[in-house]
């Protein structure tokens, strides 16, 4: 199907969502194109979409030179050794879970990188995240980074989860966010939530996702 018809249906069910919402933000769409050619993502940003996501360095800098319109998300696991190879064309970073990675971006990074701190909210051993009831604690062992800006919180629900289960997580995701932007640290204003892909994003929204990461619903 058309990206742009999958747009359409995405953005009703989003509509949908919002007003169940507390918050009622209509939340930024991050087309997920880590699967699909470089035509295909042209088709998303002729759609609409300005925000492309990507988990691999190489398909990161493939579109990243080959969509230069583009505001590009790394939002895979990134390794220290290979910061330097990306993290200057990164628009948003969605993976810093670790001092050792935000000490290594800090010493390459050569403007201010607006980062995600990946949150592991369901506990589960094969994902990266922090741990819930370290993240205040990691977030002001980040305060010495001048090239970090923590702008929010990031988070993967598991695919297995029933809707009760993803609710509970996404709450405890969203009271999280506000705990930090609530001691108003000036390197960390964490007002964004990313959580929600194709197969719960509705739900993430409704408890109040501010960026939803979306592959196979949206592009394949």
């Amino acid at each position: 199907m058309e990206v742009r018809k999958n747009l359409d249906i995405i953005k009703q069910e989003i509509e949908s969502a919002l007003q169940k919402s507390a918050d009622h933000k209509v939340p930024t769409i991050i087309a997920v194109t880590k699967y699909v050619t470089i035509d295909r993502a042209k088709e998303a940003m002729e759609a609409g979409i300005c925000h492309l996501g990507e988990n691999r360095i190489e398909g990161f800098l493939e579109k990243r030179e080959a969509l230069g319109d583009a505001t590009m998300h790394f939002i895979g696991t990134l390794q220290s050794r290979k910061v330097k190879e990306v993290i200057n064309q990164v628009d948003y970073l969605h993976s810093l879970d670790r001092l050792s990675l935000a000490k290594e971006i800090d010493k390459r990074a050569e403007k201010t990188i607006k980062c995600f701190v990946q949150v592991n909210v369901s506990d589960e051993q094969s994902k990266h995240g922090i741990k819930r009831d370290e993240v205040m604690d990691f977030i002001h062992g980040l305060a010495s980074y001048s090239q970090i800006e923590v702008v929010g919180l990031m988070t993967m629900a598991p695919a297995a989860a029933d809707e009760s289960e993803l609710r509970r997580y996404f709450k405890t995701m969203k009271q999280l966010q506000l705990e930090v932007q609530n001691a108003h640290l000036s390197y960390a204003p964490c007002t964004e939530l990313s959580m929600g892909m194709s197969n719960d994003y509705q739900i993430a929204v409704e408890e109040g996702a501010t960026f939803i990461r979306i592959g196979t619903k949206l592009v394949g």
